[in-house]
């Protein structure tokens, strides 16, 4: 799907629409630096009680509506805050974190150690399936639209929260504001369970706020 269609599907509306996007809390491999990818990982105890921290500062803003990926970690952080607003939570597996191959379970020293070039022309910003599995452009071409489906439902200055992982975000974040995907990197890391706000503006949908949610943390995870 071309970029300029994630950018026309909101232009000229200004319907002031808000989408959330929310990574999920942490895990025993983001404290390993392993790879989790599409690794169905459950919440640490410290991830539970960031999600619980996260979800009282989230349902202050009267969220209209929640999306979850479909993995426990992520599944788990929404539901907290599903317990406070009583929004029901839509699950779909296109909002899953990247699928690595033979990289996921690795720790960050052994895919440097195994897969150095891999992993450095990743970061270059050439198009690269880590560990023989999915562009960052077809996590993007599969999350975006799910987003997008969401926040089109919305009524006029609605709140779409939408709970995910740090490279799934990454990706969704660069179409949604017509990024070249050579310049995604820019966009910084999540730390565990904060946010990243997009507004509807009359051009499209702009970046209003990025890593929120505390003060500045380490990021642990697929996508340092």
């Amino acid at each position: 799907m071309a970029v300029t269609s994630f950018s026309e599907a909101s232009a000229g509306k200004g319907r002031g629409r808000r989408v959330i996007l929310w990574r999920h809390g942490q895990t025993s491999w983001n404290v390993e630096r392993r790879f989790q990818g599409s690794t169905d990982v459950e919440l640490t105890e410290t991830g539970i009680a960031q999600a619980r921290r996260a979800a009282r500062l989230l349902a202050s803003l009267r969220p209209d509506a929640m999306v979850a990926s479909d993995l426990r970690r992520a599944a788990a952080t929404a539901a907290e805050l599903a317990t406070l607003t009583g929004l029901d939570v839509t699950h779909d597996e296109g909002l899953r974190e990247t699928y690595a191959g033979v990289w996921q379970g690795l720790t960050h020293d052994e895919i440097i150690a195994r897969y150095g070039e891999e992993y450095a022309a990743w970061k270059r910003g050439e198009p690269v399936r880590r560990g023989g599995g999915e562009l960052e452009t077809e996590v993007a071409d599969r999350a975006a639209p799910v987003v997008l489906r969401h926040a089109e439902k919305l009524p006029d200055d609605g709140t779409l929260v939408v709970v995910s992982h740090g490279g799934t975000i990454r990706t969704t974040i660069g179409r949604l504001l017509g990024l070249d995907p050579h310049h995604w990197e820019s966009l910084g890391g999540l730390s565990n369970c904060c946010w990243s706000v997009l507004g509807e503006g009359a051009r499209g949908w702009r970046l209003l706020e990025h890593n929120a949610g505390t003060l500045p943390e380490p990021v642990l995870g697929d996508d340092d």
